[in-house]
């Protein structure tokens, strides 16, 4: 079971906690109307104990002053004996009227506390005490009275106990108390109003600069520039700290945008190039290879089939930089991918030895785009399939339709990419650690570039026997 301490300690926390998660101007509202609670509870906590305790001395004052008075003015005389000799008494004052419109009492009593005299409705207060004294919820003060029987130095002690309610004077005291409670939680809530609209005048420069940084992270446009408040304080400080980083990234990206400009028309002009040559090469190869006999024309085919990859690269790398520079060509023609696939299937079947190859394809599969960009989107999702499988392992390549859209599947039974790879591997010159599979990493990324011009898209799906992968290429399909 929780001690008291510790669960006041994990309640404090959790206050605490909740109060770090409200908005700065609920807090600095807060802060305010907390202080001036603190305050205020403690002024009235002092002025109301200060108040009380003079009201109920004024209260007992004016009790002892009404006793004296009436003590001063109480005049006994005698009035003979009666028939059993007892001496009789009568009062020229009458108590009734005295204490009328007091809301008082008057008793005289012996010494025993028997009543001699005093108002009707006066109650019992015991045996006289001379001072004050509550009883009961009464404040009594009690004085000696002497009564002489007749003309000589002889008298009788008997004692006056004027009393007043309790009550009328709380009731003064209650309302001082309910007075200071009202001060209190209405001055809290002017302080905490106070506070409100004083941190949201004091936000209205952050909200601005906040406005200002999203309309930037949605331009993209660093240049934007940020409202500066009027007042020069830290606000001030933070949006001219801001908008000089800001300038700082901006004059950054136009240095990168530059940098990345050259480099991309660099590789766009060294691959155009390099077509030239490198198909000059591939024919004095191919020619070499039919002249030539034995090792030497093993090396004569070596060298054409490093040749036909370098033309690979070499177009990749022209393909790539002309989506960056968006360069990519424009003249869309219909195009059918049953055709497309078939025939990349084709070009492939002489190369994938042990693999088996199945084609798929349903018709209606026609999307708007370039054929040898889409040829060579699937002859590279083909070959990728090919080259991280084992032989004797399947490849299936599969088009529909489906719901407005041509659907490209390329499955195959190999070993699977981890989940933590499947958006990786569309990056460019990504390899796997341990891929020695010879690729240059630029496959799947020109299937990305691909999909993207002909506004499709590509994922890497749990494939549907849970081996292997899946690659799904999605194109808008024409009606």
């Amino acid at each position: 079971m929780a001690s008291p301490v510790s669960s006041t300690r994990s309640a404090a926390r959790a206050t605490y906690s909740a109060y770090k998660r409200q908005p700065i101007r609920w807090r600095l509202a807060g802060g305010a109307a907390a202080l001036t609670l603190i305050i205020l509870l403690s002024f009235a906590v002092i002025v109301g104990t200060l108040t009380t305790r003079a009201i109920y001395a004024d209260f007992n004052r004016q009790v002892s002053s009404a006793a004296d008075k009436l003590q001063q003015r109480l005049d006994y005389k005698s009035a003979g004996r009666d028939t059993k000799g007892n001496p009789l008494f009568n009062s020229n004052t009458d108590l009734d009227a005295y204490t009328s419109g007091s809301n008082a009492v008057v008793r005289v009593v012996y010494t025993n506390g028997a009543r001699f005299d005093g108002s009707a409705n006066a109650p019992s207060f015991g045996e006289p005490e001379v001072g004050g004294r509550e009883i009961d919820g009464w404040r009594v003060e009690t004085r000696e009275l002497r009564l002489y029987p007749g003309d000589t130095a002889v008298y009788l002690l008997i004692y006056l106990q004027y009393a007043r309610r309790v009550s009328d004077v709380s009731a003064t005291a209650n309302r001082v108390k309910v007075f200071l409670g009202l001060g209190v939680l209405g001055g809290t809530g002017l302080a905490l109003l106070a506070g409100l609209a004083t941190a949201r005048r004091a936000m209205e420069p952050i909200a601005e600069l906040t406005a200002a940084a999203r309309e930037v992270e949605r331009t993209r446009d660093a240049s934007l520039k940020l409202p500066r408040p009027e007042a020069d304080d830290e606000i001030a400080e933070l949006a001219t700290t801001l908008e000089g980083m800001l300038h700082a990234l901006d004059e950054a990206r136009t240095e990168t945008e530059g940098t990345l400009a050259r480099q991309r028309e660099f590789i766009a002009d060294a691959s155009h190039e390099l077509r030239t040559p490198l198909t000059s090469v591939l024919a004095n190869l191919e020619l070499l290879e039919e002249t030539l006999h034995g090792e030497h024309r093993e090396a004569a085919a070596s060298a054409l089939r490093s040749s036909k990859r370098m033309r690979r690269l070499v177009a990749d790398l022209l393909l790539l930089a002309r989506q960056d520079a968006g360069r990519v060509p424009i003249q869309h023609h219909p195009v059918d991918l049953s055709e497309v696939i078939v025939a990349a299937a084709s070009e492939l079947e002489p190369v994938a030895g042990d693999h088996d190859i199945s084609i798929t394809a349903a018709p209606g599969t026609e999307i708007e785009g370039v054929q040898d960009e889409l040829h060579r989107l699937v002859l590279n999702l083909m070959e990728n399939a090919l080259r991280h499988t084992d032989p004797g392992t399947a490849v299936e390549a599969s088009v529909e339709r489906q719901n407005g859209h041509v659907v490209l599947a390329v499955e195959d039974d190999g070993p699977g990419i981890a989940p933590e790879l499947r958006e990786k591997v569309f990056e460019r010159f990504f390899r796997a650690h341990g891929d020695r599979s010879g690729s240059s990493g630029l496959g799947l990324a020109i299937v990305r570039a691909v999909a993207e011009s002909h506004h499709g898209t590509v994922t890497l799906e749990p494939p549907l026997d849970g081996r292997g992968a899946r690659f799904v290429v999605r194109f808008p399909a024409l009606p």
